[in-house]
């Protein structure tokens, strides 16, 4: 006899609630690490449409906002605050000087890499403290406004770059 997907019970948790959001957080960093592996540096240097960011400069902003989520999240310091200025705070047409892509393509490696092993070692309460960006008393009154929530913004946020640089592979 077999079991039928309706037959299935299943308890949520705490626990595989977190590990959904994490899960798909780390798929959205697989996706951009495919792209990345994918498009050549010349590619990676064009506009992903007429007066849009170009690749480059779409890497640099994820790793910003990336690096952020080790404040948001209680994490520590972050590691390259540097990029804020050039990739969050200006445009890319700017004028400012960036980082090569190789040390952006090692920026981004390094913030996954240390950010994926400070999150593996949260505990499940820690994900629904306030975040660092929220004050206690508003915090209070939307509790959903947690670090948990933080990581599911910044996984949408990779979704919608993601979209962009996809109009860069050549098909």
């Amino acid at each position: 006899m077999s079991t039928n997907i309706t037959d299935i019970s299943v308890q949520p948790s705490t626990e595989l609630f977190i590990k959904m959001v994490v899960s798909n957080w780390e798929l959205q960093n697989s996706r951009v690490n495919g792209l990345l592996d994918k498009l050549t540096d010349e590619e990676l240097a064009t506009e992903t449409a007429p007066g849009r960011n170009s690749g480059v400069y779409l890497l640099g902003h994820l790793t910003a906002v990336s690096d952020g989520m080790f404040t948001y999240l209680g994490l520590g310091e972050r590691l390259y605050p540097q990029l804020d200025h050039i990739f969050l705070k200006n445009p890319e047409d700017a004028g400012l000087d960036k980082p090569s892509l190789a040390e952006l393509k090692e920026y981004w490696t390094k913030v996954n890499e240390v950010l994926t092993e400070k999150m593996n070692a949260m505990q499940p309460d820690d994900w629904f403290k306030p975040h660092s960006a929220i004050a206690l008393d508003a915090f209070e009154k939307e509790p959903h406004r947690n670090r948990l929530n933080i990581l599911i913004n910044r996984t949408i946020h990779q979704g919608y770059h993601i979209g962009q640089l996809v109009y860069l592979v050549k098909k």
